[in-house]
């Protein structure tokens, strides 16, 4: 029997606020334990949550770019449970009555890819949101991680109350590679946003995967488990498809798949039982008595929408439009925000001021290949951040000015890469380095001529060779001209050249 897996994510976001949603402490990563916390995160009896508005506007943002409709009223929750690392016992949340709602993500699929029995289209797959709601953060507790043999467990409150919103798909995902695309497409738009770092490794993006497998054809669901702990889109990746396996082997040998939580063991590359899975009624929710309802009116939606930046994909279609470059070409350029402003400024550069698009298929492509080869090349060896504007230490005027010498015949490809890197580290002027090491390509027949001739005289046995009908050792005179020359002659006019010497 063929199956296929249903997939479901829970995606948690923190809100690049200053500001805790329901306090003023402070929400900067990698501070001492238990220093940004108050009365109001720590749970204290009395206090009194106010709500942080930039957190409930950055919320709106996601909203409105993944096309859900924003509730004019949303009502927090209390989320109960019992965990050492949530102070008060309960966490505030939304539950039905969310923020948003009924929106949707596109994303492209691999053609070439099987998902446990059925072939993937190769055409964009639209994946609905459920809800965005709001919630707070809890704690974290670190376990032996000061002591190696402590037999006990240290809590952290500095996270406690930071702003979350939780991204709730439909079940729509049929495999771990959409499940890929779908998070890196949602981490896209966070971070163009501006209002969320998309951090896995520091917890900022995170994810819970609820996954079943059901016989092909059929409508109902199988039982599904929970994945926790996955902190990398390669780790999605392997517990999804670990997780998927294990249930097809368990139903195979008679068996039934119990519905609880997973953990996956990154070092095994297994999931492993944490507990059984919650239900909602299990967090007995009941709306926060200390918080009044949310009304949001059409006027602030507005408002927020018309601070919206161009998103990732519709930057991806503009680029291969007016660009004339390749989808794949498009899709690494605009994996960041700022290296997508970097490459459109060094083809406008290259082009003149204001004359973007002019070169479609020359310039667009020419500094495509320039940034995705050379330029990301240098920056992965030094090990840079690339949603820093301060990695791309090449102005886009110095980028195209190199570009404009190899046009123009001054500098062969060769030296232009090596120019490049010397730019690249020292920030140099591209023509200064090139007239100070003396790397001015050399375009004169006359030159030229004589320095081939005196290849040829040096070699008779390889030109006896050679005109015996030993074609190949074209590029053998070619490479010894080239070494005379100290690798600076123009290749075009030196293979007319050759060609028309040794012909004589």
């Amino acid at each position: 029997m063929q199956y296929e897996a249903v997939i479901g994510l829970e995606v948690h976001a923190q809100l690049l606020t200053n500001s805790k949603v329901f306090c003023r402490c402070s929400t900067k990563f990698g501070a001492e334990a238990n220093t940004q916390v108050c009365p109001v995160c720590l749970g204290m009896p009395g206090t009194l949550p106010v709500l942080n508005r930039v957190a409930v506007e950055y919320a709106i943002k996601m909203a409105l770019a993944t096309h859900c409709k924003v509730n004019d009223k949303s009502i927090f929750a209390r989320k109960n449970y019992f965990y050492p690392d949530l102070p008060k016992g309960y966490q505030i949340s939304q539950y039905d009555q969310p923020l948003t709602q009924k929106g949707y993500v596109d994303i492209e699929v691999n053609p070439h890819t099987k998902d446990f029995g059925v072939g993937v289209n190769g055409a964009k797959r639209r994946i609905g949101i459920t809800r965005i709601h709001m919630e707070e953060d809890a704690g974290k507790l670190l376990h032996g991680e000061s002591y190696e043999d402590a037999d006990f467990s240290f809590v952290d409150l500095n996270r406690a109350g930071v702003p979350l919103i939780e991204i709730v798909s439909e079940p729509d995902i049929r495999n771990s590679e959409e499940a890929v695309e779908y998070l890196k497409a949602l981490r896209d738009i966070l971070v163009y946003l501006e209002i969320c770092d998309g951090n896995m490794e520091e917890g900022s993006f995170r994810c819970d995967a609820n996954v079943s497998i059901r016989p092909v054809g059929r409508k109902e669901f199988g039982t599904k488990t929970e994945l926790k702990n996955m902190n990398s889109f390669r780790f999605v990746q392997k517990a999804i498809d670990y997780e998927v396996n294990r249930q097809i082997e368990v139903i195979e040998d008679g068996g039934k798949v119990i519905q609880e939580t997973l953990l996956f063991d990154s070092d095994k590359g297994i999931t492993v039982s944490m507990r059984s899975k919650e239900e909602a009624h299990d967090y007995r929710y009941f709306p926060e008595p200390d918080l009044l309802p949310l009304h949001i009116d059409e006027a602030w939606i507005e408002e927020i929408k018309n601070t919206l930046p161009e998103l990732p994909a519709k930057k991806r279609q503009r680029f291969i439009k007016e660009y004339g470059i390749p989808s794949y070409d498009a899709g690494v350029l605009t994996a960041s925000k700022e290296l997508a402003n970097y490459y459109e400024e060094c083809v406008q550069k290259y082009e003149g001021q204001g004359a973007r698009g002019k070169g479609q298929g020359t310039a667009g492509k020419n500094v495509s290949n320039w940034v995705m080869g050379e330029l990301l090349r240098l920056i992965k060896e030094d090990g840079k951040d690339i949603t820093q504007p301060s990695t791309f230490s090449i102005q886009p005027s110095a980028f195209a000015k190199l570009l404009k010498m190899v046009d123009a015949g001054s500098i062969n490809l060769k030296t232009a890469k090596e120019v490049f890197e010397d730019v690249y580290k020292t920030g140099k002027d591209p023509e200064a380095i090139v007239k100070g090491k003396g790397l001015v390509q050399i375009s004169n027949e006359g030159a030229l001529i004589k320095a081939i001739d005196e290849v040829i005289a040096a070699n008779p046995k390889e030109v006896a060779e050679y005109k015996g009908g030993k074609e190949k050792l074209f590029s053998f005179f070619i490479g010894q001209t080239m070494k005379a020359t100290k690798g600076q002659a123009n290749p075009q006019v030196l293979n007319k050249l050759v060609k028309e010497r040794l012909a004589k």
